[in-house]
């Protein structure tokens, strides 16, 4: 394998994680969303933006 296969695969390592995370939030939100519905789901969005940015 040349080093520049070696090189294109490691630049590829960050860019994975990131969609990875971004994918577990995408799901862990529509998770969230089932188990306790919109009013309340928006009620603990509408909560941790007050108790973060008061």
């Amino acid at each position: 394998m040349s080093n520049a296969a070696v090189t294109d695969r490691r630049s590829l390592i960050p860019l994975v994680l990131v969609a990875s995370l971004a994918g577990l939030m995408l799901a862990a939100t529509i998770v969230l969303w089932a188990h306790y519905g919109t009013a309340v789901f928006f009620e603990m969005i509408r909560t941790g933006f007050v108790a973060c940015f008061g």
